[in-house]
């Protein structure tokens, strides 16, 4: 931990921060958001229809 001194003598500590990894993206991730879009279409479309039938 890296410690440092400030004014007046107050002592200020950093965490040690972990090193970054650059994630490769994966080529199902664009599937997986395709079907959540669809879903989430078809699942407002049934909605819409269940709020006028039932006005």
């Amino acid at each position: 931990m890296q410690v440092t001194e400030e004014d007046g003598g107050r002592l200020n500590a950093f965490a040690e921060e972990p090193r970054m990894e650059v994630m490769e993206t994966e080529g199902n991730s664009n599937a997986n958001f395709r079907l959540i879009l669809i879903g989430g279409g078809l699942l407002t479309a049934c909605l819409i229809i269940v709020r006028i039938a039932i006005s």
